[in-house]
């Protein structure tokens, strides 16, 4: 197993910044060093105890299909190795779970691209027959997959705050309309690619959020993760049952033993059991090595 890492503490490099779960630090003017860390957030809450192998695993993950959708949309990786331009006695923080990318223009929203009516968005539904402002059919199940994937973006949010959910007009609005369908239809894209390819691996995509910025030339370019258990809902096909949920490859775990806690949602959460943390980073390796065909750093 690769070292645990919580969070990391390099000193050769200038700290940017610390996420959810990757902390940023510059290099040079123009790249990042991008190290993803075991943290898991639940409810928007940074939980306090790491889960084993998964930043590895989101790293590799991501890694994977941003080599599988470059036809689409160009990436901010550089190639550089990230052992190559840290201290030598910080190699063990960065090998296998950091990437040194490009910097960019950040778009300040979350590219989300739904193919089932999965998650709070079946609340929605029920309420309204319809998603942020979008008329769906009328009898749709719970996890039934949708007529055809909908854009739904919303806005980052800070740490332990819920992103908001914005209409495609406030994104037009906010960024062009250029824009706003330049990344509308790109996200659907890589969607129904990942999608397609997923099916063969015996696992549904019900939802993802991409990310993106523009770079000097003002390209647009895919960034962050893509495609993980922490930006995606995973099911396994030979569980789906339209109208319920199957569960997902990912921290499902831990919402589960949260749930059944006396917690207010807010900060500081429950401390997690063993048990919880060693069943979230399986399901972790498990969506990895289903999606990928290898295991960690295979």
């Amino acid at each position: 197993m690769p070292t645990v890492l919580y969070k990391s503490t390099l000193k050769s490099l200038l700290l940017i910044d610390r996420g959810k779960v990757r902390d940023n630090y510059a290099v040079g003017d123009d790249k990042y060093l991008m190290v993803t860390t075991d943290r898991l957030s639940a409810f928007d809450v940074l939980m306090s105890e790491p889960i084993p192998g998964k930043g590895c695993v989101l790293n590799q993950m991501t890694n994977f299909w941003f080599d599988k959708l470059a036809h689409v949309v160009p990436n901010h990786l550089t190639g550089i190795a990230p052992e190559s331009i840290v201290a030598l006695d910080e190699v063990p923080q960065v090998v296998g779970r950091a990437v040194v990318v490009r910097r960019l223009q950040p778009i300040l929203l979350e590219a989300v691209v739904r193919g089932y009516l999965a998650g709070r968005i079946w609340k929605d539904y029920q309420a309204s027959g319809s998603l942020f402002g979008i008329a769906l059919p009328a009898g749709l199940k719970n996890a039934q997959r949708l007529p055809v994937p909908i854009f739904t973006p919303t806005l980052k949010a800070d740490i332990g705050y819920h992103d908001e959910n914005i209409t495609f007009s406030e994104v037009e609005r906010r960024i062009g309309t250029e824009l706003a369908a330049s990344i509308r239809d790109v996200s659907i894209s890589l969607y129904k690619i990942a999608s397609d390819y997923a099916a063969t691996r015996g696992i549904i995509i019900a939802d993802t959020k991409f990310e993106f910025g523009l770079d000097n030339d003002g390209t647009l370019c895919l960034m962050d993760e893509v495609l993980t258990a922490d930006s995606s809902r995973f099911w396994p096909i030979d569980q789906y049952r339209v109208g319920s949920n199957p569960r997902s490859f990912d921290k499902q775990f831990v919402r589960d033993w949260l749930e059944k806690q006396p917690w207010n949602k807010l900060p500081p959460a429950p401390i997690l059991p063993n048990e919880i943390i060693n069943k979230t980073a399986a399901k972790y390796r498990e969506a990895l090595e289903r999606l990928t065909g290898r295991s960690l750093f295979q």
